[in-house]
């Protein structure tokens, strides 16, 4: 399935300046994909499943999740567990973006269903760098299936 618009993404992130940094980079190489940004796994769940605050709203269905791994209320691998497990939404890439470089937590997360697992670099530039490729790929090379969710 080609897509014919851009695909919205959903940025999982609970700390401020990983948000700000993120839009920074999205904005510095200018990806034109709607941004949706919630900031624990609870909240991820009730976005995509139109649950919560999101009951009245209904937000578009993520084409592609960014997902940190170490939030509160639920972590990155329980989000991940409960939407690869839904047989609508398990097509949604998720794309893991985090601090962590320990070898368990990457082999959890492609064992879990994850397509890709990025460790957030420590500067903006680098940052920069990884969100442009990152972008390269997503938005030109790669094809997502639209959900109907």
């Amino acid at each position: 399935m080609e897509n014919t618009k851009p695909i919205n993404i959903l940025l999982v992130e609970d700390t401020d300046n990983d948000v700000i940094i993120t839009q920074r980079a999205f904005k510095k190489v200018k990806v034109t994909n709607d941004l949706y940004i919630v900031r624990d796994g609870q909240e991820a769940l009730d976005f995509i499943f139109h649950e919560g605050k999101y009951a009245e709203t209904k937000p578009p269905t993520p084409g592609l999740i960014l997902l940190d791994i170490n939030m509160p209320k639920i972590n990155g691998f329980q989000v991940l567990e409960r939407l690869k497990s839904n047989p609508v939404y398990k097509i949604i890439p998720i794309v893991m973006l985090t601090v962590s470089d320990r070898d368990e937590d990457i082999v959890r997360s492609y064992n879990g269903g994850a397509v890709s697992y990025i460790t957030k670099p420590v500067n903006f530039e680098s940052f920069v760098n990884v969100i442009e490729q990152f972008e390269i790929y997503w938005t030109l090379v790669s094809k997502v299936p639209k959900v109907k969710g």
